[in-house]
């Protein structure tokens, strides 16, 4: 197993639950070869649950079978305390417990395709010192690491 951990958003997760191919797919099947980490939070998993009940319910037995077989890491929600402390990492407050839960679980890279929120504005890589990218620009970064130690 590589020592190579991203992190995946909500986002990220359900584009690589629902896609046939793609970025975020060909991430979580990685993971399932135990090639690379995933980890995400409770949170995470609650959100892709509600939204994928919601709009395509009908894949939701899959989803969760899905999210078994890809060996997913599923870490605790930060505290309150720990969410209040970095506010100011992110403008959009909702996004500030996925945040938290990237750097706190000390991954390389947070995969989301949230760019409104975690890459239009700088800022947040800056403040949160966190590599952070679309699904297309962690998979870059995952093969430039398995070419690197020669995977």
């Amino acid at each position: 197993m590589l020592p190579i951990n991203l992190f995946f958003d909500s986002s990220a997760l359900i584009a690589g639950i629902i896609s046939e191919r793609g970025a975020a797919r060909v991430l979580l099947l990685l993971a399932e070869d135990r090639r690379i980490e995933i980890s995400v939070s409770e949170q995470v998993i609650v959100e892709v649950e509600r939204n994928i009940a919601k709009n395509i319910p009908k894949i939701l037995p899959l989803m969760r079978e899905f999210i078994r077989e890809t060996n997913l890491t599923i870490q605790k929600d930060p505290s309150r305390e720990e969410v209040h402390e970095h506010l100011n990492w992110i403008k959009h407050l909702a996004d500030v417990p996925i945040l938290v839960s990237a750097v706190k679980t000390q991954v390389d890279f947070l995969v989301t395709l949230n760019t409104k929120h975690f890459l239009d504005d700088p800022e947040v890589t800056l403040r949160s010192g966190s590599r952070i990218g679309t699904p297309d620009d962690a998979l870059t970064w995952v093969r430039q690491q398995m070419t690197a130690i020669g995977e």
